[in-house]
């Protein structure tokens, strides 16, 4: 009898061992319950926090939706809206990009050369600006966004063969809309302009071998192709008539390119 006894409660006694054993491993096995209330608990909280309109506490791993967008907004400038502009308005943005590169490279080229008893020579300056404004910067986005889909890549080869429809097609269309209209705008009549062409078109594509080629190679080798525009509104500056060879607009350009725009 005392042997009976005795083994019974050594059998309880190792069924609670074990039982204890197993509740310190796997402290939620029994039940779902403990396990869960840490997730009721925070859902709780945020409903609260819904309706009370007060931010969740940070110690359930949520910040501020509002802090964070100021945050993100002040990280923007004027790089980012300028970016989100393009982006959005790709043509208008292009257009008052290209009219204040040339006005600013025009005035610029009138404080260098002019000599203190001389003005401003303001119509000129219109002329330039009106010319960035309603042709080059939207025939610029039309033409590299064809070059884009005619051309989807950016290797080496593909560039070359964008910069010789450049040089072929575009290049030489342009010169002679600007000098047609800029004769134009000045009062000139057809024969004028035909014998300015005659006079000045070839004299102009030969100077500009040695330096459109470069502008061409940096703009679709290393612009992508939304701020392509910029780049080589920025280089056309330099080599407009009347421009000296030194502008401030170059610094621009270049700084475009070392930022990765």
């Amino acid at each position: 009898m005392s042997r009976a006894l005795f083994r019974h409660i050594a059998a309880d006694t190792a069924r609670l061992i074990r039982r204890n054993a197993a509740a310190e491993t796997y402290p939620f096995a029994k039940t779902g319950l403990a396990q869960s209330r840490p997730y009721f608990r925070s859902r709780q909280l945020l409903e609260r926090a819904k309706e009370t309109g007060v931010s969740p506490s940070p110690s359930l791993g949520f910040s501020s939706s509002s802090s964070s967008s100021s945050a993100s907004i002040s990280k923007v400038g004027f790089v980012g809206w300028y970016l989100g502009m393009v982006k959005s308005r790709p043509v208008l943005t292009k257009s008052i990009t290209c009219s204040l590169i040339y006005i600013a490279a025009d005035l610029s080229s009138q404080t260098i050369s002019k000599t203190s008893s001389e003005s401003y020579d303001l119509v000129r300056t219109a002329r330039m600006g009106g010319y960035g404004l309603f042709v080059l910067g939207p025939t610029l986005h039309y033409w590299f966004n064809f070059m884009s889909r005619l051309f989807p890549k950016q290797d080496l080869i593909t560039t070359f063969k964008k910069m010789a429809m450049g040089q072929a097609i575009y290049g030489p269309t342009m010169t002679v809309i600007f000098f047609s209209l800029n004769a134009s705008l000045q009062g000139e009549s057809g024969s004028d302009i035909l014998a300015r062409l005659k006079r000045d078109l070839l004299p102009a594509l030969f100077n500009g071998v040695m330096y459109w080629p470069v502008c061409d190679f940096i703009t679709f080798r290393f612009f992508p192709v939304h701020l392509q525009p910029l780049g080589i509104a920025s280089l056309s500056a330099q080599l407009s008539p009347h421009q000296p060879a030194i502008s401030i607009l170059q610094d621009f350009s270049v700084l475009s390119v070392e930022l990765g725009w």
